[in-house]
């Protein structure tokens, strides 16, 4: 068992590190009385604790000075503020999590002088299990601690490890930000059915079983997306006028420009953060 006699510590149990301490359990990965999180908000500390049966506390410290493991889930903007009253001392911990997004893998090493350090980029789909996380590690991280690290991530859902960290901000743009662009692709789709007629609950209906079944048909396949489209489309008929459309006004040009513009703006925030 990978985390037995390992204990995991929170700093941060909001969305995303809920979604974690969710995704670990409900494989029984781990024991509750092995988690320990940390959280400002009493109240919300006290729910977690509740629902899930770990321990929780307020001190950030006290949840670090406990684990072999630490996780770190907090906000791009907070995480210095949270680190430097811990710098120099998480070097017991064998291993620690970074799901923060934009902060580069030697920003953590220098604050907290621990260079076992893994940094990933998980999305909100995360939070029912069925997340994107691409992730990588410093050399310091050994063999076990890649297991671990990569059992940890795959608690939000798909995991994939790279070697190279800039691929992290290329994630961060095409799946990290990507459920943004299918919900915005999603509301255009809901908006013209309502416009040719369809009731809103109705026309929602159609466009969310249609995308997650367009989704899960394209991963079961395991052919080329332009291969399933040329199925759909018949000469002459609505889905080639359709498409026609689209492309004329461009349509595949306006995503990948899209994309482009997240990934620089990730590189423009990561070296805000150096």
């Amino acid at each position: 068992m990978l985390f037995e006699d390992v204990t995991l510590g929170f700093i941060g149990a909001g969305v995303m590190g809920s979604a974690m301490i969710h995704g670990l359990l409900a494989k029984e990965l781990i024991r509750p009385e092995n988690i320990i999180a940390s959280d400002p908000h009493t109240e919300k500390a006290e729910e977690i604790a509740n629902k899930y049966g770990i321990r929780v506390t307020e001190d950030n410290y006290e949840a670090a000075s406990h684990a072999d493991i630490l996780v770190l889930a907090v906000k791009p903007q907070t995480l210095h503020k949270v680190m430097q009253p811990l710098r120099g001392k998480v070097d017991h911990c064998a291993l620690i999590v970074s799901i923060v997004a934009s902060i580069k893998m030697q920003t953590i090493v220098n604050e907290l002088l621990n260079s076992r350090v893994v940094r990933s980029m998980p999305n909100t789909p995360a939070q029912i299990g069925e997340g994107m996380t691409v992730w990588t590690a410093t050399r310091e991280v050994a063999e076990r601690q890649h297991r671990q690290a990569a059992a940890l991530l795959g608690g939000f859902g798909e995991q994939l490890y790279v070697d190279d960290e800039r691929l992290l901000d290329m994630a961060t743009a095409l799946s990290g930000s990507g459920p943004a662009y299918v919900f915005l692709f999603m509301e255009a789709m809901i908006d013209a059915g309502v416009r040719m007629g369809f009731s809103h609950r109705d026309a929602t209906k159609l466009v969310l079983q249609t995308l997650k079944g367009s989704a899960d048909y394209a991963l079961k396949s395991g052919q080329h997306p332009a291969i399933l489209r040329n199925q759909v489309t018949s000469p002459g008929g609505t889905t080639a006028a359709a498409l026609y459309e689209l492309e004329r006004t461009q349509f595949r040009t306006s995503i990948a420009e899209g994309i482009w513009a997240a990934y620089q703006r990730s590189l423009a925030l990561g070296r805000d953060q150096d």
